[in-house]
């Protein structure tokens, strides 16, 4: 597997090269299907798969995203002889969405996530058959992720995953006010029905953003990548939150922080020195949270990539690679019989 390591360092090198070429291959073999979530909301997924492969990874993408945008991360999890499954949340991507305005990033529930996900796992995920399974997330999905391993647990339900890998998970958001603030005005929208399910303050309709404004990514060659999907798929596109999506996620977060403490999961959190988007100081009390109960995330704390923002598995080659290393790595040694992953 070195190879395919080495390749991780040197990729925006060549990247047009490789995305028109092996990893539009690679995308043209996927598998596409769809279940019923919540209230009838149409789920769309993505699997990638090869005969003989005993083992899954699980990727649960973050607020906005699609799979639309994950075949690279795919094709270097599959090339290291795991299947990929990969859902695109409610109201976002190729999934149904739950207001008439599809830009603005809704969701009635968050538990609907969760229920989606739980869904997911149980009738497309289990049914495969396969011998070893591992989940990871990034961001929003990486709330999700963690809600539905602490309730699974505290229902009295064994763990679905060998193990799980949160990237910049929300465990809390990035305010730009006191929370106090926040809440106050969050509150106040929640009893207007027209400002609840309007875009929050400071927000919009989807709109390309210059390279040198993006808060995601230090890498130029993903970052347009993105756009240029969203711009060529219209209806991928999602703008900024409601309202009502943002009280949901706060609300969200406190929930994962109290529940963490039912988490049996092995888990590896990466954490963005640089992220603006999530609040890192609330990863820290998550890990605190499930040490206190006896069961701490690899390393005790959170993995630091240091000079990363947000988008941990799209920055740039040497900063993907060494959270892609890490990945595999503690893949691999839950359980001990896996697989030997990539370097």
């Amino acid at each position: 597997m070195s190879h395919i390591y080495d390749s991780w360092l040197t990729r925006e090198l060549g990247f047009a090269a490789f995305s028109t070429g092996p990893l539009l291959d690679f995308w043209r073999r996927r598998q596409e299907g769809e279940f019923m979530g919540v209230n009838n909301v149409a789920i769309r997924y993505v699997r990638f798969c090869r005969p003989g492969h005993d083992k899954v990874i699980v990727v649960s993408p973050g607020r906005i995203e699609s799979y639309m945008k994950y075949p690279e991360v795919a094709y270097d999890l599959f090339h290291c002889g795991y299947d990929v499954m990969i859902l695109d949340h409610r109201g976002q991507g190729r999934s149904g969405r739950v207001l008439e305005d599809s830009h603005r990033g809704h969701v009635h529930l968050f538990d609907d996530y969760v229920e989606d996900f739980a869904t997911f796992c149980r009738d497309v995920v289990a049914p495969a058959g396969y011998r070893h399974h591992y989940a990871l997330a990034h961001s929003m999905g990486g709330a999700i992720l963690a809600l539905y391993l602490a309730r699974r647990r505290a229902a009295g339900v064994p763990p679905p995953f060998d193990a799980a890998a949160l990237c910049a998970p929300m465990t809390g958001i990035f305010l730009p006010m006191p929370g106090w603030m926040a809440r106050r005005i969050l509150n106040w929208a929640e009893s207007k029905p027209a400002r609840r399910d309007f875009y929050a303050i400071g927000t919009g309709h989807w709109q390309p953003l210059p390279f040198l404004v993006n808060r995601l990514t230090h890498s130029r060659e993903r970052y347009r990548r993105a756009v240029r999907y969203y711009a060529d798929y219209p209806e991928l596109q999602v703008g900024g939150p409601t309202y009502h999506w943002v009280r949901e996620g706060v609300q969200a977060g406190e929930q994962i922080l109290a529940e963490a403490k039912h988490i049996d999961t092995p888990l590896l959190l990466l954490q963005a020195s640089e992220d603006r988007v999530v609040d890192n100081r609330s990863q820290w009390l998550f890990c605190q949270a499930m040490a206190k109960a006896g069961r701490p995330c690899e390393g005790g704390k959170p993995l630091v990539i240091k000079g990363a923002r947000h988008e941990i598995l799209f920055e740039r080659d040497d900063l993907r690679a060494q959270a892609l290393n890490a990945i595999m790595r503690f893949y691999a040694q839950h359980p001990q019989s896996g697989g030997e992953g990539c370097p």
